[in-house]
């Protein structure tokens, strides 16, 4: 970051941490003018009045406020809050936490975005961004491959609405211009896409969508971070990750957010967000916070390790294809080097011979972990035909539309030793 925006950011962090009015004295609660009774001091004996000092502490790690609901000052500044939706402010958790707010704030800077919220996980963060910019009679148009829970959700739930969804194969924009109808509203990509790593060019997706009246651009960059991409830069208006992936990267949370580019989306984004009711936890996002802080350190790591396994993947003599935008054979290299800073940790490759073949290599593994997800230390594979993306998500002929084969297997690099990962792919396909 720039050391003005560096700045900024710190100060709204410590700001939260700190509290609505830290630079007051810690206000004393008045206690009545009788003993209270045992049950009394169980429930109401006030944390406040055993603090050290006569200011609130400034701990250097935001805290988790697991608090429910806030003191307020008065019933007027009741009515403010509940009229703003509480935006200036704290009055329910669902509504605000202060745990919450420094998490997002962080990825909001990393986005260049006017502001970031945070969600109880990348389904909702989707869910709640379409249900606000689609009504019945609109237009979407998606990608195709792309995340199974968009397949399930458009189908089950947005065509059922009356939204009306044209699939483009690939993360072709030409093919997005050739979809656009008169009632188009929201172009929705994914870069790299989930599972086959094509790679979507922003800035003519960008235009685009600035090129149509009255319509959205939105990428789903989960696989590459705002550490490595911000799609935002390209003119584009919303950017979705799933925080339970790379950004918290310890697979041991579920979260999601939404970034939006200008300040007018913000209020009608928070109605909705508020409405569903998919707000994270703050143990969430006190752990996502955390790991923010190593961000950079462990996407450089990823992504180090990924172009080695890729590298060894090509030239065995049992993989069909690999799909990686760090490899020079991939045919999104170029642009994936003009728009990323690295490549991130996901590597798809095809295998020769097909299902079986595919089976047997995910459950021959010893170090890399058989598991869906993705984005974690630790090192998964799956097998996405029978997995992720299996016909009760994607139909066979979506599949087979969009390049996902029986043989195709999704991999996870995570940080463990290059050596041991390599050692680890070789003793499995040697089993193949």
């Amino acid at each position: 970051w720039k050391e003005a925006s560096w700045r900024r950011s710190r100060a709204r962090i410590i700001a939260i941490s700190e509290g609505i009015q830290m630079a007051e004295p810690v206000a004393k609660v008045q206690p009545p003018d009788w003993e209270l009774r045992t049950e009394t001091v169980l429930v109401r004996r006030n944390y406040e009045e055993c603090m050290r000092g006569t200011r609130a502490p400034r701990p250097l790690v935001p805290p988790i406020y697991a608090s429910s609901t806030y003191v307020l000052e008065s019933a007027e500044a009741g009515e403010v809050l509940s009229n703003s939706n509480a935006a200036n402010g704290y009055l329910y958790q669902r509504w605000g936490n202060p745990t919450a707010d420094a998490a997002a704030d962080v990825i909001a800077q990393l986005e260049g975005a006017a502001g970031t919220m945070l969600f109880s996980s990348g389904m909702a963060a989707i869910n709640t961004t379409l249900f606000s910019y689609l009504k019945a009679g609109d237009h979407l148009v998606a990608c195709q491959p792309c995340y199974g829970g968009v397949n399930s959700f458009s189908k089950l739930i947005l065509q059922n609405l009356g939204i009306e969804i044209s699939w483009v194969k690939g993360n072709s924009v030409e093919e997005y211009r050739k979809a656009v109808q008169k009632n188009t509203k929201l172009l929705y990509g994914e870069s790299p896409a989930n599972p086959t790593m094509s790679i979507l060019d922003l800035e003519a997706f960008g235009e685009l969508g600035k090129s149509l009246p009255n319509t959205i651009t939105l990428v789903d960059c989960t696989f590459a971070t705002p550490y490595l991409v911000q799609p935002m830069k390209y003119g584009i208006d919303l950017v979705i990750h799933s925080c339970t992936k790379y950004l918290a990267g310890h697979s041991d949370i579920i979260g999601g957010a939404v970034s939006y580019a200008k300040p007018e989306m913000g209020p009608w984004l928070r109605e909705i967000h508020l409405l569903t009711n998919g707000a994270m936890a703050p143990f969430d996002a006190f752990l996502l916070h955390r790991s923010l802080k190593t961000l950079a350190l462990r996407m450089d790591r990823h992504s180090e390790n990924a172009m080695a396994v890729a590298h060894f993947l090509e030239q065995h003599p049992k993989v069909e294809r690999v799909y990686y935008p760090g490899l020079a054979s991939h045919p999104d290299h170029q642009l994936a080097k003009k728009q990323m800073k690295g490549f991130s940790g996901m590597v798809s490759f095809e295998l020769k011979g097909g299902l079986d073949t595919g089976i047997k290599l995910v459950e021959s593994t010893k170090v890399i972990v058989l598991a869906v997800s993705l984005g974690g230390v630790e090192s998964l594979i799956e097998h996405p035909a029978s997995m992720t993306h299996c016909d009760h998500h994607v139909s066979p002929e979506v599949k087979k539309a969009s390049g996902i084969t029986d043989g195709l297997i999704r991999l996870s690099v995570g940080i463990e030793n290059i050596e041991d990962l390599i050692a680890d792919l070789k003793q499995a396909l040697d089993k193949l």
